[in-house]
């Protein structure tokens, strides 16, 4: 059938995808992933207009020379306008967003006018619809475009644009006229009037600061833009692979799961204190499951069974509410898979990756090809589990690949394992964003951890910038200073000293520790430690003993594998004696008979306790805190800071009261509170990305219209952790060298499905380094791209040692993986 306006070509066999079936699909999908944020027929009109630039003569000049050339297609060609006569260099030059994007705010901008002399007060959310609706459309090959930017009125500059470089006029005339008709009808009078509605009484049903309301904006116009995103990507992903479309969209069965969960319940037959305490944690949890959404703690000591219990409240509420998924947020790669089998276990469903998606890796390549955006993750799962970057990165970072996921927070669970590791700088802008999932889409946050930060109490001073809106009743441990008193299984002791540890003493005190407890714990502030210590100990244990090193230079697939057998050695009471950096402090279920911590902030000291007689094996288990006499942690900020506030606790508590709530509090008021400048994300003089993305006051530039937002300038200044980090695969075992050569093999064989397939069984052989590494690597020729045109990298065989992970020394014979 012979297609006169093609969106998506199909040059192996000719069954091209015609604009108006994509336009229809998108806008199909759109509303239907929108209408869990409140606005379905907003997501309806962005959807039907997105790609109406590409009924353009200039878009299809370009997709008949990618037929005639038989090359493959990228749509990304968004920037501008071009005369040349090949389809190469016709990429990246075809404008197809803001002929939409235009048409969008022009057809909006007359009622908009209207209602604002009907009701002024409706007049700003009038023109934030028309706004942001234009702006999802313009921005959505590049990312959310500024409104303002430094320089310049970037949104205002692009309803500007010229006819020859939009070719509007063109698509009116070339359109069909069923598209145009739906589109008119629904960019009404009444379509702007319920939308400013809907938004003024939303805003109106709490009191807001100006900048609480424009951050709110600021996230409407995000969550309608991820709903775009997500509907283009999965139609164009379905054009490609038709059997997608089967298993999109499905029900979430939660019946089925809390029936799951409460018979593995049952199977615990209570014994020990433990778990008679651990019992009424996961009783505490069911019970106040059936309350309404909202924001939740969970305050547990380690060891009290949060894992279980949390997981029996989110389904449970899951049900009650309906809700799409549960998405557990975790700080570090190391417990996702521990976590993601545990509750696999309860399902029943080890084999079957139809509950449970594990997302963690960085290695969704930074500048994407229109393929690997085919290919990246949507978390389109009952149950995910991600790390604290991802979800950061997904609602902060720049490009499209995070924006896709943004919606899937609605009308969801999420669960924060170890909420404490929340970076400072990321504070308000955290609070901000749960705040608006909480109130405005169906969403219950959990904050679970051992060593709750005080989001909910900020100073008084910051509170406008935004507290999280966390209630006091909603703690879901009823009395949580007896419950500490109950699972109070170790004593701490401060063996800190003026002059410090040295190599030779922290040596020492370790045998000593395995001579009496037979296992012994060593948690070390930085990677030189843990290769120093383990490197000295190796020729002092005895031959009984074996000692293992774990450090994020690993894999998570390695990590795993030694964090197995020593389970098993601690399980079978064998001599075993583990050098790590804090990976293994969050929630790693490890019980050693003893635990040495450098010292680090209180609530690091706390965790680690976690994994000293975590199942009361003991009366009670050492913990000893030291300080190293020579220790580089000059660029780690958190770390000196929170030594530096565990340091005053020493001095105004007693041992025995140490890891207490009420020092845990003192801790966090001095490392927390004191620090409360940095948690607006400030990046240049004074300049915060709260601004930014929220009422963006200090800008100089003028504009009439209601989003005053930099979002791209402050995508492009977000970094989740303290250096943007490279993630590369690496040779482990032979599994990782048959991924690494099944995805250089896919140079030539391309399909989206085995890509992603690949990327996914990839993850937990995946490292992120930070930029120093990454250039000596290269500088050495030791990381290479599975492919020319592609963004991911895996590492030379002989640059991963067993003993310490990726190396930048040589350390095996080097094998070449591409066949």
């Amino acid at each position: 059938m012979f297609i006169k306006f093609i969106a998506h070509p199909d040059v192996q066999s000719g069954n091209h995808q015609s604009v108006y079936q994509h336009l229809q699909a998108v806008g199909e999908i759109s509303a239907k992933l929108a209408t869990k944020i409140g606005f379905a027929e907003q997501g309806r009109l962005i959807g039907l207009m997105h790609d109406f630039g590409k009924y353009s003569s200039a878009f299809q000049d370009y997709m008949r020379l990618i037929i005639a050339e038989q090359t493959g297609y990228n749509p990304d060609n968004d920037e501008g306008s071009s005369e040349n006569s090949d389809s190469k260099s016709l990429k990246g030059k075809i404008d197809h967003s803001s002929a939409g994007a235009k048409w969008v705010f022009e057809a909006l901008f007359p009622h908009y006018m209207k209602l604002k002399q009907q009701d002024e007060t409706l007049a700003p959310y009038a023109l934030a619809t028309a706004q942001a609706l234009s702006m999802c459309i313009a921005s959505h090959h590049s990312g959310l475009i500024d409104s303002l930017s430094e320089n310049d009125n970037v949104f205002a500059n692009r309803l500007k644009k010229t006819d020859e470089f939009t070719h509007q006029k063109e698509c009116i005339k070339s359109a069909d006229p069923k598209l145009l008709e739906q589109a008119q009808s629904l960019a009404s009078f009444d379509f702007i009037l319920e939308s400013s509605q809907q938004l003024k009484t939303m805003f109106d049903s709490f009191e807001l600061s100006s900048i609480e309301q424009d951050y709110y904006l600021g996230m409407f116009t995000k969550m309608l833009f991820s709903c775009l995103i997500d509907a283009d990507r999965i139609d164009s992903a379905d054009f490609e692979q038709p059997s997608n479309k089967a298993v999109r969209f499905q029900q979430t069965n939660w019946a089925f799961a809390c029936d799951k969960v409460e018979s593995f319940i049952a199977q615990f037959e209570p014994i020990n204190p433990i778990d008679h305490i651990r019992a009424e944690i996961s009783e505490n949890c069911f019970n106040r499951s059936q309350d309404e959404t909202g924001i939740y703690s969970l305050t547990v000591p380690t060891g009290g069974g949060k894992t279980y219990a949390s997981l029996r409240f989110a389904l449970h509420h899951a049900k009650k509410h309906n809700l799409d998924r549960i998405i557990y947020i975790i700080p570090f790669t190391s417990i996702i898979e521990q976590n993601a089998n545990a509750i696999r276990g309860v399902l029943d469903e080890l084999n079957n990756d139809d509950w449970v998606l594990e997302h963690h890796s960085s290695l969704e390549p930074e500048q994407q090809t229109w393929r690997s955006k085919l290919a990246c993750e949507n978390w389109d799962k009952p149950i995910v589990l991600t790390t604290m970057v991802q979800f950061l990165e997904s609602m902060f970072a720049s490009g499209t690949r995070g924006s896709r996921r943004l919606h899937q927070l609605s009308n969801a669970v999420l669960v924060f394992d170890e909420i404490q590791t929340l970076p400072i700088r990321c504070v308000h802008l955290f609070n901000n964003t749960i705040n608006y999932l909480t109130r405005f889409c169906n969403t219950t946050t959990l904050m679970c951890t051992a060593t709750q930060p005080l989001l909910n109490q900020l100073p008084e001073q910051i509170k406008p910038f935004g507290e999280l809106q966390l209630s006091l009743k909603n703690e879901l441990t009823p009395n949580i200073d007896k419950l500490y008193q109950q699972l109070e299984r170790v004593s701490l002791k401060n063996l800190t000293k003026k002059d410090g540890w040295n190599e030779t003493e922290i040596t020492e005190l370790v045998q000593q520790q395995l001579s009496a407890v037979q296992s012994c714990l060593v948690i070390v502030n930085t990677k030189a430690w843990a290769k120093t210590l383990f490197q000295a100990l190796q020729s002092q244990v005895t031959d009984e003993t074996k000692i293992f090193h774990l450090s994020t230079g690993m894999c998570s697939a390695h990590r795993k594998e030694i964090l197995d057998e020593v389970r098993a050695r601690l399980s079978n009471g064998l001599a075993t004696l583990c050098i790590s950096t804090q990976l293994i402090e969050a929630g790693v279920d490890v019980d050693f008979g003893s635990v040495i911590r450098f010292v680090a902030g209180l609530d690091s000291i706390a965790q680690a306790a976690g994994r000293c007689n975590r199942n009361g094996k003991q009366q009670k288990g050492s913990v000893f805190v030291v300080n190293p006499a020579q220790e580089n942690v000059g660029m780690l900020q958190d770390i000196k800071t929170g030594i530096a506030a565990t340091n005053r606790i020493f001095t105004e508590f007693a041992e025995a009261d140490l890891l207490k709530p009420e020092a845990m509090n003192r801790y966090f008021q001095y490392y927390f509170y004191e620090r409360h400048k940095e948690m607006a994300y400030p990046f240049k003089q004074d300049q915060t990305l709260l601004n930014l993305l929220s009422s963006n006051q200090r800008n100089i530039n003028k504009t009439p219209f209601t989003l005053k937002q930099s979002f791209m300038t402050a995508a492009k200044q977000f970094k989740a952790i303290d250096a943007p980090v490279h993630s590369v695969i690496v040779p482990f075992n032979e599994e990782a060298q048959s991924i690494i050569t099944q995805l250089c093999a896919l140079d030539k064989r391309f399909d989206a499905a085995s890509y992603r397939s690949l990327l996914k069984a990839a993850q937990k052989y995946s490292v992120n380094i930070f930029p120093n590494v990454w250039q000596k690597l290269t500088d050495q020729q030791s990381v290479f791209p599975i492919a020319p045109d592609e963004d991911v990298f895996y590492l030379s065989e002989e640059f991963y040692s067993q003993d310490f992970g990726l190396s930048l020394d040589v350390t095996n014979a080097q094998q070449d993986f591409i066949i």
